[in-house]
């Protein structure tokens, strides 16, 4: 231990006298401050009402990416979409529950009974198929997870073969949070099983997910659509078609149907209680799970733009800035204001990306490697633009060395401190720490990694094609005394996320947002030039299950 932290300590003080002597040359030549005039130009056009709150797929959108191609073509961005462009086209699904379909019957020992939607459960669109039915046993598998890593499989010694599976939602308390995080997504929750020959998939909430989340809140997402990019195929991406059923179901809704089997489902929670993780069986229950959907093929853009290295070997390695230029749209809603501007989210994160990028563009000598702009769509659809980029890159598989995620930065304070979630996974810390340094601020810690933010945005897509990546906010420090950080951002969060009430009437401090862009401009300055390109640490879960 005291070998590698002395080793540590070496490395971070060699990069940091050859970054500082070399960034200081680059910068003293050209003035290259972000231009806090800029920044507010951007905010105001994309949360502009003309816009309409940005959705995927939408014109408002459409509107934003063609700004910000303008944007990055004046800076002599080099295009990096399609057909020599700066849009990446992606084609997309997008599905609508047709919302008196849903039925659910069940039929066990010679009697059968109904449930109702949207009282006892919930199911949403089914991307593959317009009309979708199945009939099959159920079987309770657990929490539904398989890692090996955390010598945990709830499939272990069940046979759920053509069979629809009951799981409980969320995962063991035993679990860290951002592997746990990982292994217990819907998406892999819904792969083990697809995998393993099941048809269907069934959501039990558990008395800790209900605190957090109750049942009655859902129904406020009835009407959500739900969207995929289209692969080459005509298929939608990360969907299992072979399950074609699928339930939530409402906690009496789950009792009655542990009460046909051998356990009851308070018996379940009792073990959950005791911190153990239930192990599955059969319940003597055959279920019918049917459900109709519209389907509508849409597009929708990513914009990239290229700023190219000048060393003639290092240019052929790519940093990835990215920041989601899309946001939520016009609300279901009788009030007068239904436009949901994003102001915060993510008119912010994709004005700092502008900047940092027109930044760039005038330093008098262009950095080692190359560094790739990227304003992605769908990110509040499910990160789809991101996972559509990474998995397609518009410049050579296994080029892109690292990635610097912006997203809804809260720019109503000035910070004194920046957190990287993400960091502590690969060498990009000690980038990471030195570049704050160079802009006067400090790395903290993550402040919640109960909340597994390291798994929740856009950069995740990338580390899932094993790059190391860092999604990086404003810290909880602020300069101002007076002003406690963490609690701005929960007002943020009580008051305006996901409301018409993010538009630009809120307080933005814009020396915060020009203090955010030098930070960026000094990481992207940092990994740019620095001799290594960043590597997982050693034994990392993220590492090891993606780069490998």
């Amino acid at each position: 231990m005291l070998k590698s932290t002395i080793a540590a300590s070496a490395s971070l003080l060699v990069l940091g006298c050859s970054m500082t002597a070399q960034q200081h040359s680059m910068s003293s030549m050209v003035d290259v401050t972000p231009n806090i005039e800029n920044i507010k130009s951007h905010m105001g056009f994309l949360a502009d009402d003309l816009l309409e709150g940005r959705e995927t797929g939408s014109q408002g959108h459409e509107i934003a990416s063609l700004y910000i191609a303008g944007e990055f073509a004046k800076y002599g961005l080099k295009p990096a979409g399609d057909n020599g462009t700066y849009i990446q086209r992606i084609n997309f699904r997008k599905g609508l529950l047709v919302q008196d379909s849903p039925s659910f019957n069940v039929e066990s020992k010679g009697e059968s009974f109904a449930l109702t939607y949207p009282d006892d459960f919930l199911s949403g669109p089914n991307l593959v198929s317009e009309d979708a039915s199945v009939t099959a046993p159920i079987i309770f598998v657990g929490y539904g997870i398989v890692a090996p890593n955390l010598n945990h499989d709830d499939y272990a010694g069940l046979d759920v073969e053509g069979k629809i599976v009951l799981a409980l939602s969320g995962k063991p308390a035993s679990f860290p949070s951002e592997e746990g995080s990982h292994a217990a997504s819907g998406t892999q929750k819904s792969k083990y099983a697809a995998e393993r020959g099941a048809v269907g998939y069934m959501t039990v909430t558990t008395p800790s997910s209900e605190k957090r989340r109750p049942y009655k809140n859902l129904l406020n997402y009835l009407y959500s659509p739900r969207m995929r990019w289209v692969q080459e195929d005509g298929n939608p991406s990360n969907v299992q078609p072979g399950l074609v059923g699928s339930a939530y179901l409402s906690p009496p809704a789950a009792e009655k149907l542990f009460a046909l089997g051998s356990t009851p489902i308070a018996d379940v929670f009792a073990q959950l209680e005791k911190e153990e993780s239930p192990v599955g069986f059969d319940i003597p229950a055959t279920v019918t799970l049917s459900r109709k959907t519209t389907h509508e093929n849409l597009t929708s853009p990513n914009v990239v733009g290229i700023l190219e290295g000048s060393d003639p070997v290092l240019k052929n390695e790519y940093v990835v800035f990215s920041a989601h230029s899309d946001h939520i749209g016009i609300s279901k809603s009788v009030k007068k204001d239904k436009i949901n501007n994003g102001a915060m989210d993510n008119a912010t994160g994709t004005s700092v990306l502008m900047e940092t990028a027109r930044m760039f563009s005038e330093l008098p000598v262009a950095p080692k490697r190359s560094i790739i702009f990227i304003a992605v769509t769908g990110e509040e659809k499910g990160l789809l633009g991101a996972d559509y980029y990474a998995r397609n890159p518009t410049v050579p598989k296994g080029s892109m060395i690292a990635n610097v995620n912006l997203d809804m930065p809260i720019l109503t304070y000035e910070f004194a401190d920046v957190i990287a979630f993400g960091a502590n996974h690969s060498s990009m810390k000690a980038s990471v720490e030195l570049a704050a340094k160079n802009a006067g601020l400090t790395l903290s810690e993550d402040p919640w990694p109960e909340q597994n933010l390291f798994t929740r945005s856009d950069h995740y897509s990338f580390v899932k094609q094993g790059i190391p990546a860092v999604f990086l906010v404003p810290g909880l420090q602020s300069k101002d005394p007076e002003i406690d950080g963490s609690k701005v951002f929960s007002t943020f969060l009580s008051t305006n996320y996901h409301k018409p009430g993010d538009d630009m009437s809120q307080p933005f401090v814009w020396e915060a947002a020009k203090t955010f862009t030098n930070v960026n401009f000094q990481i992207g300055l940092t990994l740019a030039n620095q001799a290594e390109k960043p590597t997982w640490n050693e034994g990392d879960f993220f590492g090891e299950t993606f780069a490998k």
